[in-house]
């Protein structure tokens, strides 16, 4: 899909739509959203970004936020459930973000997309709501990115850990506004990569999901190694309901 906003092959990209949530834990199919960003992430032609068109939202998840994922994002149950909005309401909120960005041509940032796409749609099922459309959106996953361009980096790819990296400032880890911007900062310079800067969307969208495949398959071969069993889904950007 093409618009004003989506460059041809070899130029950089400059605005960006990301998205990122903090949840009540780390099963996609059980966790539901505590806090959720979306917004533009715009390269300022001066070495940064502005956020532009942003919604932040806190969300009451309607049930108990375990202790361990409030250490996380510092949400308890009671803060949410004083402040935050339905969780319904939030889920077809930022799914109507999505969709408004794939009609405009902008892609859509998502550190570990299948995590929160798959969240996400699953908190659109489980409140009423039609599934998450992903027809035609276009993803840039950093995470997918990064170990495919620097396969052989050790250490982890953590997103504060990429930051550092990458030299990106990241305050205030795991708040879905900073984690979200960062990330948004992470996917424009990723994107000027020699291997990546001449594709086009449905190219880097194939380039994407035979990555995960092919990284999901190497974790599941290592874990396998003392976890016979050890199994990880391999479907990106998003998990089959």
């Amino acid at each position: 899909m093409t618009s004003d906003t989506t460059p041809t092959a070899a130029q950089p990209l400059t605005r960006v739509r990301v998205f990122d949530l903090e949840t009540t834990g780390i099963d996609v199919e059980t966790a539901r959203i505590v806090t959720a960003f979306i917004g533009d992430v715009v390269d300022d032609g001066k070495g940064g970004v502005t956020v532009d068109g942003d919604m932040d939202l806190l969300v009451n998840p309607g049930i108990e936020i375990p202790a361990r994922a409030t250490e996380v994002h510092g949400i308890t149950t009671e803060h949410a459930a004083a402040h935050g909005i339905d969780p319904g309401q939030a889920a077809v909120l930022l799914a109507a973000s999505i969709a408004e960005a794939a009609s405009q041509g902008i892609p859509m940032v998502v550190f570990n997309a299948p995590y929160d796409f798959t969240l996400l749609d699953r908190e659109l099922r489980r409140n009423g709501h039609a599934p998450l459309n992903m027809n035609g959106v276009g993803v840039i996953d950093p995470l997918v990115i990064d170990k495919h361009v620097d396969k052989y980096r050790r250490g982890k790819r953590t997103l504060e850990v990429m930051t550092g990296h990458y030299g990106i400032r990241l305050d205030d880890a795991h708040t879905a506004r900073a984690d979200a911007v960062a990330t948004g900062q992470l996917a424009l310079l990723l994107m000027r990569h020699p291997l990546l800067l001449e594709l086009d969307a449905d190219a880097r969208m194939h380039l994407q999901a035979a990555a995960y495949r092919e990284q999901m398959a190497s974790l599941e071969a290592f874990k396998r190694r003392t976890e016979p069993a050890f199994a990880t889904p391999k479907d990106w950007p998003i998990r089959p309901a």
